[in-house]
């Protein structure tokens, strides 16, 4: 347990340090010498992909409308060595993701390429070593592509400052690309700012703000009844209760941060490192108490068994491995540069976070069954009873949370575009309901009552199937032989009493008394 609060207390600190040193900012895209990578026959950095609403033109450029991608200072920078000549443009290419096949294009069917080929310059349809774009059919004016140019013996050119007005809806990405070999080493600084109508908080986010308000107000009504029956019956209140009341008050804190999170970046366009670290971290922390909570309750402590024996250091290693791979992906995911265009690393923090909650479902069914098998041998109606109707509704919460993993797999899969980033804020919002739900209905279990006491432990309870360890189980008696068992004689008193003499006099004995 001392670990554990050790690992709680440190983690969000090293975490703030670490992050604290990169500089973070979300809608706010930062360049920090990025270089260009080779794509096909193009040199390619990514600037940001983000989902945008269109909102009022604004009457010129320098007062853009409400939703807008606004260019900071962006430098191009290249060695002294490779300074001694003057150089092709180099573009940034702005582009809604339903354009995507405007840029680009290739010869006779052939492969497709960004930059102007050989054969696509005799066919006239651009000119060599510059980007291949027509204009969108859809889109008036799109996509945007403008550039800038290295003179000879110049080491550094600035692209022109600008603001790009969001009139249509959309998947809006940006890349920086150039067509010239000579320039592969060159790297860029700078930011941009993307911009939607209600604030700067990226398109998919956006819905979240009001979401995590209306949570915060569902997470206070919930204490207002669980902590009015608390007072009520404070003395009849089991070390579970306060384990619940707990949690409660994690997600309460949990919610309210991450309102004031997503309010502050939708207000600045940047994220308030500190707010964002103890949310993920409140969160974390819940869901970490919440699963050992639900664990140790399937194995029967403080219901039907006062310890949980030698199984609490195992406990406590799975939640703590849990805590701290969830505030790892957590931490990746939520701090740092936002960007709508998922990433494959993703999977790498993912999946011991999915293994970890696995093991925690195969171990609480496989301990409910064993708790529900020993209360029904005993014929505890009560605690038998309140057990059914747990087991039911983690029944039934696995099975929803299949099915929409199931759903999300086919939602990821059918939209490797991103365009339905309307739609991606109901997968966490999904998640954040059915836990609430299932919290929820372990309030109604469990609240606190008059009858509280029926459902907690006693020394009646005691029976050598709830408190023996397993352990105990591998003790076998010895073998009794036949040459150690020998019947007690019993010698009659001196005065020839009542008791039973040795050799059978108990037969007289019998006859006396019939006389």
């Amino acid at each position: 347990m001392v670990r554990l609060s050790f690992v709680i207390c440190v983690l969000p600190l090293a975490a703030v340090l670490l992050f604290c040193a990169f500089g973070i900012d979300a809608s706010v895209h930062q360049y920090s010498g990025e270089k260009f990578v080779g794509k096909g026959n193009a040199f390619v950095v990514h600037g940001g992909s983000e989902g945008l609403y269109s909102s009022v033109p604004g009457l010129n450029e320098s007062s853009p409308g409400d939703s807008f991608i606004r260019f900071e200072r962006i430098i191009f920078q290249r060695p002294m060595e490779l300074s001694n000549f003057s150089s092709d443009s180099i573009h940034a290419v702005v582009f809604e993701v339903d354009d995507r096949e405007m840029i680009g294009g290739s010869a006779y069917g052939g492969q497709r390429a960004v930059c102007c080929t050989p054969d696509l310059a005799k066919l006239g349809v651009c000119k060599q070593g510059h980007i291949i774009y027509r204009p969108s059919t859809n889109n008036p004016g799109w996509p945007q592509v403008f550039g800038t140019s290295f003179d000879i013996d110049e080491r550094e050119t600035t692209l022109p400052p600008r603001s790009i007005q969001i009139t249509k809806t959309g998947m809006y990405n940006l890349y920086f690309i150039h067509c010239d070999p000579r320039l592969k080493e060159v790297v860029i600084e700078g930011k941009t700012v993307w911009k939607n109508p209600t604030g700067y908080l990226p398109g998919r986010m956006a819905p979240l703000m009001k979401f995590y308000g209306f949570m915060s107000l569902a997470f206070v009504l919930l204490g207002i009844f669980w902590f009015s029956q608390y007072a009520r019956f404070w003395r009849e209140v089991l070390p579970l209760q306060n384990c619940i009341t707990l949690v409660i008050t994690l997600g309460m804190l949990e919610m309210a941060l991450w309102y004031f999170d997503y309010a502050e970046f939708n207000e600045s366009g940047a994220r308030p490192t500190g707010i964002t670290l103890w949310a993920v971290t409140f969160g974390t922390v819940k869901r970490t108490v919440a699963r050992l909570i639900i664990l140790i309750v399937s194995m029967g402590y403080g219901v039907v068994r006062p310890t949980l024996g030698g199984l609490t250091s195992k406990v406590m290693l799975l939640g703590g491995t849990f805590f701290i791979a969830s505030e790892v992906l957590e931490i990746i995911e939520n701090v740092g540069a936002v960007s709508d265009l998922s990433g494959k690393a993703r999977l790498f923090l993912v999946l011991p976070v999915s293994v970890l909650d696995a093991f925690f479902i195969l171990w609480i069914f496989a301990s409910l069954s064993s708790t529900l098998n020993k209360l029904q041998a005993r014929r505890m109606t009560a605690k038998l009873d309140i057990y059914r109707k747990f087991t039911n509704a983690l029944a039934v919460a696995v099975i929803v949370s299949v099915g929409w993993i199931c759903y999300e797999l086919y939602f990821k899969s059918n939209d490797v575009y991103n365009e339905q980033w309307r739609n991606a804020w109901i997968i966490p919002v999904f998640w954040q309901v059915l836990s609430f739900s299932l919290l929820c209905v372990i309030c109604a279990l469990w609240a606190p009552s008059q009858n509280s006491m029926r459902y907690a432990y006693s020394s009646e309870d005691a029976d050598e199937d709830f408190d023996k360890d397993d352990t105990l189980k591998l003790i076998k008696p010895s073998p009794v032989t036949s040459k150690d068992t020998r019947i007690p004689e019993f010698r009659s008193p001196p005065n020839g009493g009542n008791g039973l003499s040795h050799g059978g006099g108990g037969d007289d004995d019998e006859e006396e008394k019939t006389a």
